[in-house]
């Protein structure tokens, strides 16, 4: 599936809609992410793959200026609704060099679930270190190497793509496998020190919400996240 309609049309919608409240998006990894993000005031900040705008929308809440680019024109629509014009927003297939970035721009760059997406992740991951200011950090969330292996079965050294079905919608998620062993060494191959590595947990407000999902996002992962350092 392009990178350019991943979440196009009905997919980008529900994805928008669900984002919001999702026991993993909303309670699982964006607190996580944030938290890796730390303190973001005064700085500047490309999300990539920023989808309808809530990792840009936490950003901005904490002082950053943030620059947003995504494939999808779906997703950006609903980026624009949340955001404005705080935000500047770009559609751009991350497949191909962001050639409308220029060298040492951004002090973070932030990667929410969507590096598995990516066909040509070296590239991608050159283009990000490429942009980033000496000092500056990457954060990177994906699937658990270990969630997708028992949910898909079959070798967990399996890198093939995969349809994951969303629950009481017909619709599914493209993405590619990846062992963990591939995931951290593409990231160093790429230039990046690594600073820190979390496996996350439900934040405790979902207990409140949903405890059955809370207490089994807690027994198994769901999600990976990495806090990377550009040298």
């Amino acid at each position: 599936m392009p990178t350019e309609t991943a979440y196009h049309g009905e997919l980008g919608d529900h994805f928008a809609k669900n984002a919001d409240t999702s026991p993993f998006n909303a309670h699982t990894d964006r607190p996580a992410m944030l938290a890796l993000a730390g303190d973001v005031a005064g700085l500047e900040i490309l999300d990539v793959g920023c989808g309808a705008g809530h990792y840009a929308a936490e950003l901005l809440a904490g002082g950053a200026e943030v620059v947003g680019i995504d494939g999808s024109a779906t997703l950006l629509n609903h980026a624009r609704e949340r955001l404005g014009d705080r935000v500047e927003l770009r559609m751009h297939d991350v497949e191909k060099p962001l050639d409308f970035v220029d060298d040492s721009s951004f002090d973070g760059v932030v990667c929410a679930l969507m590096l598995h997406h990516i066909a040509d992740r070296p590239r991608l991951l050159g283009e990000l270190r490429r942009v980033l200011r000496p000092g500056g950090w990457l954060l990177v969330s994906t699937t658990h190497p270990t969630s997708d292996w028992q949910y898909f079965g079959g070798s967990y050294y399996a890198d093939d793509w995969v349809d994951l079905p969303l629950a009481g919608s017909p619709l599914a998620i493209h993405y590619q496998r990846m062992t963990l062993e591939t995931f951290l060494n593409e990231l160093l191959a790429a230039g990046f020190m690594l600073e820190r590595l979390v496996e996350p947990r439900p934040a405790p407000d979902l207990r409140e919400l949903n405890e059955t999902v809370y207490h089994r996002l807690h027994q198994a992962p769901c999600f990976l996240a990495v806090r990377l350092r550009r040298p």
